[in-house]
């Protein structure tokens, strides 16, 4: 049985007649932690099961594999972050500012050194992981979708999309920039470039 969206409390056994419960939405944030702190390949199957608090069969029954794991944390730091941003342009009346605050959250310049996690998987296992490529790529598209509807408010559809487009590469950029050592008030500069591709107040 695999893992689904929803956090379900299961069960594993510690001996006879002595079930453990553990909640696998916490087990797999764990999991995301630590792929995000250690990348996919650094990280071993044991540190992986001791950061989750379960044990290999339980993980197994759970979650399927170690690259089971992996894209169900890409799965779930998709939808949490899209259901930020979203929450975050909706704080906002203006166009013009609902993209902005969002160009800003994915950008995170005060995040430090550890990057996005969704880009720290493109670059470490994109290339030749279709799995991880495809999951990527649907994430991507569903936050261009997110900025291209608010600039649409405001411009042509498809210059809205092609506006879209441009703006979350600069702020994808800006993340690896930062977990190269930029620091936060260079890439903050970087960030007014945006303002260009904004439409009008």
């Amino acid at each position: 049985m695999t893992f689904s969206a929803q956090d379900q409390t299961s069960e594993i056994h510690a001996g006879p007649g002595r079930p453990r419960e553990f909640d696998p939405g916490v087990a797999l944030a764990a999991a995301l932690d630590l792929f995000w702190r250690q990348g996919y390949e650094a990280t071993s199957l044991e540190e992986l099961t001791l950061a989750m608090g379960i044990s290999r069969s339980s993980f197994y029954g759970c979650f399927g594999s170690k690259h089971g794991v992996l894209l169900a944390a890409i799965r779930r730091y998709s939808d949490e972050k899209l259901a930020a941003l979203a929450a975050a342009a909706d704080g906002e009346e203006s166009p013009r500012e609902a993209v902005r605050v969002m160009i800003a959250a994915i950008a995170d310049a005060a995040g430090g050194p550890k990057g996005c996690f969704l880009v720290n998987c493109i670059a470490e296992l994109a290339p030749h992981d279709p799995e991880v490529a495809e999951v990527s790529r649907r994430h991507l598209d569903r936050i261009e979708k997110l900025i291209a509807d608010r600039l649409a408010r405001r411009l042509d559809p498809t210059v809205a999309e092609d506006r879209a487009r441009a703006l979350l590469s600069l702020a994808l950029g800006t993340t690896m920039l930062r977990k190269a050592g930029m620091a936060e008030p260079r890439i903050d500069a970087l960030l007014t470039q945006i303002d260009s591709l904004l439409p009008p107040p």
